[in-house]
């Protein structure tokens, strides 16, 4: 585990805490190495019937640290080093109920592994966005097919390619959450989900979840989304988009033919 990863049990419910405030809760290579072996525990752990992902500060998360890629594209760290695929492919096959409680910045994957979440409470205030488009990157998690399936495609499209946020109202209004709250209410009405949920035949909840995902197939997209952002990482575009927000500037990739 990490220190930016806090783990503890209560009531059946395990709760996943991102503790790196300082940072938005950015996501390191051992946060998501915790964040799976976490995951992976829940399936395993007969006291575990419910997994809550939460966070500490004023943002669930900023998404994955930047300098991971930045390292990526500058041929410094091996794109097979990262252990991203750690906690998406947890997610992925995770068969016990999953509820998020989303306070203030979601950020790339802050928003795409909401989509493997059963229940999500978001604050009305929360901003989430997924620019990956604005970085030359493409979407992760399955989220290609996902968010789509869960928003329609051309709100799906708006999001990853306009890379704009979209408020917690606006995200529970479309269907993105279950219900948007004042932000100080926001994780204490996820967790008393989470507790209700534990209530429930576990078996039942099981195989419900499991006739509503087809786990094999979120991997399969998992697996060609990252084969392209593997890709797109080491692109001119990218590095461009990079150096821009190094340099604190608008990126121009108008000299890039795609």
């Amino acid at each position: 585990m990490t220190e930016h990863v806090r783990i503890a049990v209560e009531e059946g419910v395990l709760r996943i805490t991102l503790a790196r405030p300082d940072k938005k809760n950015a996501l390191t290579q051992a946060m998501y190495t915790a964040l799976g072996a976490a995951l992976t525990r829940a399936d395993g752990d007969a006291s575990v019937r419910v997994v809550l992902l939460e966070a500490e500060g004023d943002a669930f998360t900023a998404g994955n640290d930047l300098g991971d890629f930045a390292a990526v594209a500058a041929g410094k760290l091996d794109r097979k080093a990262m252990t991203t695929h750690a906690f998406l492919g947890a997610l992925a096959h995770a068969r016990k109920p999953i509820v998020a409680a989303v306070n203030g910045l979601a950020v790339g994957i802050g928003v795409t592994m909401l989509l493997h979440c059963d229940l999500v409470f978001v604050a009305e205030d929360a901003k989430l966005s997924t620019p990956f488009v604005n970085l030359a990157l493409v979407p992760e998690a399955a989220s290609s097919v996902l968010l789509q399936a869960r928003i329609g495609y051309a709100r799906a499209y708006a999001m990853f390619a306009l890379g704009e946020p979209i408020d917690g109202r606006t995200a529970a209004s479309i269907g993105l959450a279950n219900a948007s709250l004042p932000a100080s209410e926001v994780r204490g009405a996820a967790l008393a989900a989470a507790k209700k949920l534990a209530t429930k035949p576990l078996g039942a909840l099981q195989a419900t979840k499991q006739l509503m995902r087809d786990g094999a197939a979120i991997a399969a997209v998992m697996a060609k989304e990252s084969e392209i952002f593997g890709t797109r990482l080491q692109s001119p575009e990218t590095a461009e988009a990079l150096r821009a927000f190094a340099e604190r500037r608008a990126p121009d990739f108008t000299k890039f033919a795609g």
